[in-house]
């Protein structure tokens, strides 16, 4: 799908980063507005006019612009969507979207809005915003572009105390002139990975980069540009996100990769390294993101291991120092399985786990 140039003087900008929620310190999330801005930076220096970029920030005290920006809360994001897009009539619409997201039962992907709380996780859905964008409710924008940044994992898996609240934006007539571009961070079931020390999103600074010396891109090659920057980290094993791309156009639709599969493998792409698909498995149990939890399970791996293994605060990186920890030794990581699965009996977990293990070692379960 290869479109004509839109000149910046008729393209809009929403531009969201989200780094801290009504849900607590706990949703902290430190990059996105700071990931937010970059583009907003980059989009000028394209000649895109100020006037034309929609900012909507809820940042942490450490990255409070010196500029204007809207809020983060559902209703003005909603009217986002509602009121200010459909309203005008420029060519092209890019939405960079980065914070904490959600795939729900239905398998739409919510994103949550910075008002979100435990109880009442507020959120925009995205399909239901692709809808009304491409229905004649909204007659402009022709050419749109998504670059989400947020995690796509299952709402089941995080148990909440109530369910997700789900909204569909009111639509028009269905038309069939708009061209809709998603770049997603992650595959399906997966986390997108977050740097909070450089306070960057893993994906968005990928983007970023290849944008840098870019005029206004096509999606396809953007796309390939981040896949193989993506490819080469998760064969280094520092990531196991599998970015995806959807494409939909009059008379033409495609899914590039279509993100993750069962045993760590991506549609049309190569096996997940082991090491990935392993840290994957791990951090599928909610007990992975709990500090006191993760301690509880290191106090059941043998004493001699852990006396002298390096821990960190953040979820992720602790987990994948445990991993390195006990991988060491013969039996290692099938004391890990085993202190994992004593805290958390889960069969489908427990599975996956094993295969994830198994595949690791390249070798049978040890019998004791």
């Amino acid at each position: 799908m290869t479109r004509r140039p839109v000149p910046p003087d008729r393209i809009f900008a929403l531009v969201v980063g989200i780094e801290q929620y009504a849900a607590g310190p706990g949703w902290d999330l430190p990059g996105p507005a700071r990931d937010a801005l970059r583009f907003r930076d980059w989009l000028l220096a394209r000649g895109v006019p100020a006037g034309h970029i929609q900012l909507h920030l809820a940042p942490l005290a450490t990255t409070v612009p010196d500029v204007p920006f809207h809020p983060a809360d559902h209703a003005s994001l909603r009217r986002a969507f509602i009121k200010d897009i459909p309203e005008r009539r420029d060519d092209a619409l890019w939405v960079w979207w980065g914070g904490h997201g959600v795939l729900d039962t239905d398998e739409d992907m919510a994103l949550y809005t910075a008002d979100a709380t435990l109880t009442d996780r507020r959120a925009i859905d995205v399909g239901s915003a692709l809808t009304r964008l491409r229905s004649d409710a909204s007659p402009g924008h022709g050419a749109q572009m998504w670059m989400i940044d947020a995690c796509r994992t299952f709402d089941e898996q995080h148990h909440f105390p109530q369910s997700l609240s789900k909204e569909r934006f009111p639509t028009g007539a269905r038309a069939a002139a708009h061209e809709q571009s998603l770049m997603f961070a992650a595959g399906r079931g997966q986390r997108a990975g977050n740097d909070p020390e450089r306070r960057l999103g893993l994906f968005s600074d990928i983007v970023l980069r290849e944008l840098r010396d870019d005029p206004l891109p096509q999606p396809l090659p953007l796309f390939e540009a981040v896949k193989a920057r993506m490819s080469a980290l998760r064969a280094e094993g520092r990531t196991d996100q599998v970015p995806s791309l959807r494409l939909d156009a009059p008379g033409y639709s495609e899914r590039i990769p279509g993100g993750a599969l069962p045993g760590g493998r991506a549609a049309g792409g190569p096996a997940e390294p082991p090491a990935a698909r392993l840290i994957t498995a791990l951090m599928a149990y909610p007990l992975m993101n709990d500090r006191d939890e993760r301690q509880a399970l290191v106090n059941e791996l043998p004493s001699a291991v852990v006396a002298r293994m390096p821990r960190h605060p953040m979820p992720r990186t602790d987990v994948i120092g445990i991993f390195r920890a006990l991988r060491a030794r013969p039996d290692g990581l099938w004391k890990l399985y085993a202190a994992v699965t004593l805290i958390d009996d889960d069969p489908v977990r427990a599975s996956e786990l094993r295969s994830a293990v198994q595949d690791f070692l390249t070798g049978p379960e040890p019998t004791t």
